[in-house]
């Protein structure tokens, strides 16, 4: 809906002022890019620097932002060893990291992920969050549809709970988990600090591992 590959039946949506009813869908990746969940079905070229200048070329940059904008995401993405590979001979996880950096590239105000750690190890997910800073440090929009709930506390500050096909809350991640109701509607677990720290007798909330930390660092000095 935000970059018009379906359109509203109802209602609108507005994206930098654009009603996307009015925009076709190459307007509108110029201002927001969504990265699908599943990598293969977004990637078709057969080296990793294609697929991540595709965009650009789409966009008409020139040689030279091209250049910096592909170099930059890469980098960022953790692939600048892999620009002259087949993606579909890197695994899963990677592959994922190569459409990322495709839509990095374009240098849209807003990246839509899908589903960023599914298929994730540890060092995927710490690659992932030290983009996710240096973007949000850029002045982008990130907005993640995720069900990892550990990388929602660690990572975001602004929550949409979905579920039923309906809105039910947009809060913070501390009172998601602390609406026991509103877990249960929606099917969601608690992050693994929150329960181990209630396993603990820790009557404070915490779904963080900084909110934990910064914890143990007070009770440690009593």
């Amino acid at each position: 809906m935000i970059n018009g590959l379906l359109k509203p039946t109802t209602g609108k949506v507005v994206v930098a002022g654009m009603d996307t009813k009015d925009f076709t869908t190459a307007a509108l990746s110029r201002k927001a890019g969504y990265v699908f969940q599943n990598p293969d079905d977004q990637i078709f070229h057969n080296t990793v620097e294609k697929e991540i200048r595709f965009g650009p070329e789409v966009l008409k940059m020139s040689e030279s932002k091209m250049k910096e904008m592909t170099e930059y995401s890469a980098s960022l993405t953790g692939l600048r060893e892999e620009m002259e590979e087949n993606p579909y001979n890197l695994p899963l996880s990677v592959r994922k990291f190569v459409t990322i950096a495709s839509i990095i590239a374009m240098d849209t105000d807003i990246i839509i992920l899908d589903e960023p750690t599914a298929g994730q190890d540890i060092k995927g997910i710490r690659l992932l969050e030290n983009m996710l800073k240096e973007l949000k440090a850029r002045g982008k929009t990130i907005v993640t549809i995720t069900h990892d709930m550990e990388f929602v506390v660690n990572n975001f500050h602004k929550v949409f709970v979905m579920a039923h096909k309906n809105l039910l809350k947009i809060t913070n991640p501390k009172e998601v988990f602390s609406d026991d109701k509103l877990l249960e509607e929606s099917m969601l677990l608690k992050p693994y600090i929150s329960e181990l720290v209630s396993e603990l007798g820790v009557t404070e909330q915490i779904t963080s591992r900084t909110e934990f930390a910064n914890y143990i660092k007070r009770t440690a000095t009593r």
